[in-house]
């Protein structure tokens, strides 16, 4: 395992809201282990059906884009800093309100 400080750990944790893709020029930029990135890195493709699973860039509406999963870089560091991610991802529909339950499993720590 990555050994990454507690403190950066939840700064990259509070910046995941189990809705995006991190470009992996963020994520180095957010110093996001070179290893996840490669591990976690994945080409996503837009789904237009819905709006949830249409991808976006700052530029607008995009077809494909390589990045990491902000839920997925959550999920590990959930599991790096001791919590049950399992659990939640048990007992929470969406990918957004696992991340918001293991962030708020953190603060009852």
């Amino acid at each position: 395992m990555t050994n990454l400080p507690r403190h950066r750990a939840l700064a990259l944790l509070d910046e995941c809201t189990g809705d995006h893709v991190w470009s992996t020029a963020h994520c180095r930029s957010r110093r996001v282990p070179d290893s996840w990135i490669e591990e976690l890195a994945d080409a996503y493709e837009s789904g237009f059906e819905t709006d949830s699973a249409t991808l976006y860039t700052s530029t607008g509406v995009t077809n494909q884009y390589h990045g990491v999963r902000d839920f997925d870089l959550a999920i590990r560091l959930g599991r790096l800093l001791g919590i049950d991610v399992e659990r939640h991802q048990a007992t929470h529909l969406t990918k957004s309100a696992i991340v918001t339950a293991i962030k708020e499993a953190l603060a009852d720590d």
